[in-house]
């Protein structure tokens, strides 16, 4: 089945900080499907954001935001209420985390506890990578993903960037063959993959071949379309990558 494609909207937090409105309106124009969030720019509320999306036809597919603990828990879950999202996907715990088998148990245990709160809430929690989960501990040689497999709570899901699991060692259909139906989203993105500060090209220019990646994410839902920075201009990337998995038949947009 060919999947809705969806975009990141970090991708464009630049565009979006000077123009909401306009630049939400300029992302349903090249016809994607959907958008994840990672928070708003200042004076744009979830419920504003929501209003749009569903204006335009965008379906909220997912949602980068703060783990549900803490101080954070309730201005978390009343977000994702808000825009009507059930998967809470962590995007982001700092490599120092991951830095030691002991780290990395301590970690697992702080998702398992956000995965419960989420529950609770008729919420699911999911966990996105970056290169440094796929990278060997410096005390053990393995890898945080294959801890994560072990220990995280099996109602958790993955959100698998692949291109920072192949910045991170592992190539991505090796990672989707260990992960398997736990990939509930596909972060694409393309680039030279040689390394963490190198700039990202629109998908299907640079060293991922999706073609095969893709294909092999049998149990993704939505192809996510995320540039954290690129060589060109941002929108004219973003465009072109929707242009290319519609093209290859990879993915859809809008029906």
């Amino acid at each position: 089945m060919i999947k809705p494609i969806a975009l990141q909207l970090y991708s464009l937090r630049e565009a979006l900080a000077r123009d909401f409105e306009a630049t939400v309106r300029a992302v349903a124009a090249i016809g994607y499907a959907g958008v994840e969030t990672a928070g708003f720019p200042e004076g744009v509320s979830a419920a504003g954001a929501k209003a749009l999306f569903d204006e335009l036809g965008l379906t909220v597919c997912s949602a980068h935001a703060p783990l549900p603990l803490g101080d954070a828990a309730a201005t978390t879950l009343a977000q994702l209420h808000t825009l009507e999202c059930e998967r809470l996907v962590c995007a982001w715990l700092p490599p120092e985390t991951y830095a030691t088998l002991d780290s990395t148990y301590r970690a697992i245990d702080q998702l398992n506890e956000a995965a419960a709160v989420c529950a609770g809430q008729g919420l699911r929690l999911g966990v996105h990578n970056h290169w440094f989960e796929f990278e060997p501990l410096a005390d053990t040689g393995r890898r945080p993903y294959e801890v994560w497999l072990e220990r995280l709570d099996p109602h958790i899901f993955f959100e698998l960037d692949a291109y920072w699991a192949k910045v991170g060692g592992v190539e991505p259909l090796e990672a989707l063959r260990r992960m398997g139906p736990r990939v509930e989203l596909l972060h694409v993105k393309d680039g030279p993959a040689d390394g963490t500060q190198s700039p990202m090209t629109a998908v299907g220019t640079g060293a991922l071949d999706y073609t095969t990646i893709i294909p092999a994410a049998t149990a993704a839902e939505w192809l996510i379309v995320e540039l954290d920075r690129c060589a060109t201009d941002m929108l004219t990337a973003v465009e072109a990558s929707h242009r290319y998995l519609v093209g290859k038949g990879l993915g859809h947009g809008h029906a």
